[in-house]
C-alpha cells in the first residue's frame, strides 16, 4: 500500500432505512435563529471563491434549519466552509466512518474482510441497513472507532454512547477529512481500502441517491452516503456526503442540516447547496489556476 502525507487537512431507500434511535441524548446543534456565520471560500482559480460564496449563501437564504457545509476541490485548489466545527447528530452518515474503521482495522491486522463482514458492509452502505451497522459497531467497539478517528484527524467527532451509533456527534470539517482520506492516497487508509469504500458509495441504491449528487456534471462519477433522523426536539437531521471523481473532476461535498420541519425540507436544502457547488465546479475541471480569490 502506498502511503504519503496528506497535503491538505480539510475544513471538512426509502425512509425505512433511516436511523431510528432513542431520544435520550440532547440536541447537537445550536439555535437555528442565531446570526449565521458567512460562507468562507478560497481558490487557486481567480473568481471561483467569490462565486461559490455568493451562490452557496443564496441557496441557504430563507431556510429555517441550521446548515454546515464543507467543500474541497483538488482540481482548482478550492475550499469552502460554513460552520465546519458545529456538531450534529450523525444519523446514517456515520456508516462511512464505521466502514473506514473496519477497513483500517483489517489493514492493521494484514487481513481481508471476511465474507460476513463484506456482506454487512455492503448492506450498511448501499442500503443504509441499520441492523448490519449495529453488528459491525458492536464488533469494532467504540474504543476502536475512537482510535480510527484519532488516526484520521477527526478530532471533533464523538462516537455515540451505549451503542447508539446514530447519535455520534459529527462535524462537516471532520466528514470532509474522512472524504479526503477515501479519495486520495494517505497514510491512514491504503489504496485497496479506499477503492473498496468508493465502490460501495457508488453502488448506493437509487432511492438513496438524493442530496449531494443533485446537479452533478454527467462526466463526474458520484459516490454518496446520506443520513436522516427525526427526533422529538429540533425536527429532522438530514445530511449528505458526496465525492465526485473522474472526467477532470476531483471534489467532495459535505452538507449537514438540523432543525428541518420535514425530511423533504432537509433534502431540499442539501440539494440546493449541491447545485450551487456543481454549477460552479462542473466546468471548472482542468481550468487554469491563476491565483487565490
Amino acid at each position: 500500500m502506498g502511503h504519503i502525507r496528506m497535503s491538505w487537512r480539510g475544513l471538512a431507500a426509502a425512509l425505512v432505512a433511516g436511523t431510528v434511535v432513542p431520544l435520550a441524548a440532547g440536541a447537537a446543534a445550536t439555535d437555528a435563529h442565531a446570526a449565521p456565520p458567512r460562507v468562507r471560500c478560497s481558490s487557486e482559480k481567480t473568481g471561483l471563491a467569490t462565486k461559490l460564496q455568493r451562490d452557496i449563501t443564496a441557496a441557504l437564504r430563507g431556510r429555517t434549519g441550521l446548515t454546515a457545509v464543507s467543500l474541497h476541490d483538488r482540481t482548482t485548489g478550492t475550499v469552502c466552509e460554513l460552520r465546519a466545527d458545529q456538531r450534529f447528530d450523525s444519523a446514517s452518515t456515520v456508516k462511512v466512518t464505521v466502514l473506514a474503521t473496519l477497513l483500517w482495522d483489517a489493514e492493521k491486522q494484514d487481513r481481508r474482510l471476511t465474507e460476513r463482514e463484506a456482506d454487512l458492509a455492503f448492506d450498511m452502505i448501499t442500503k443504509s441497513d441499520n441492523k448490519a451497522t449495529t453488528v459491525l459497531w458492536k464488533q469494532l467497539g467504540a474504543a476502536k472507532v475512537s482510535r480510527f478517528l484519532s488516526a484520521a484527524g477527526m478530532t471533533r467527532t464523538v462516537p455515540g454512547g451505549d451503542g447508539h451509533w446514530g447519535l455520534t456527534q459529527i462535524t462537516a470539517g471532520d466528514e470532509q477529512r474522512l472524504l479526503d482520506l477515501i479519495t486520495a492516497r494517505n497514510g491512514v487508509l491504503g489504496d485497496s481500502a479506499r477503492a473498496y469504500a468508493l465502490r460501495l458509495m457508488n453502488e448506493v441504491v437509487p432511492a438513496q441517491r438524493w442530496g449531494t449528487p443533485a446537479g452533478a456534471p454527467p462526466s463526474a462519477v458520484p459516490h454518496v452516503k446520506n443520513g436522516w433522523l427525526s427526533r422529538a426536539t429540533d425536527g429532522w437531521r438530514v445530511h449528505g456526503l458526496g465525492a465526485f471523481l473522474g472526467g477532470g473532476h476531483d471534489y467532495s461535498i459535505t452538507v449537514l442540516t438540523h432543525g428541518n420541519r420535514t425530511m423533504a425540507a432537509g433534502v431540499e436544502t442539501t440539494e440546493a447547496v449541491a447545485r450551487a457547488i456543481h454549477s460552479n465546479l462542473g466546468s471548472a475541471g482542468g481550468a487554469e489556476k491563476t491565483g487565490t480569490d
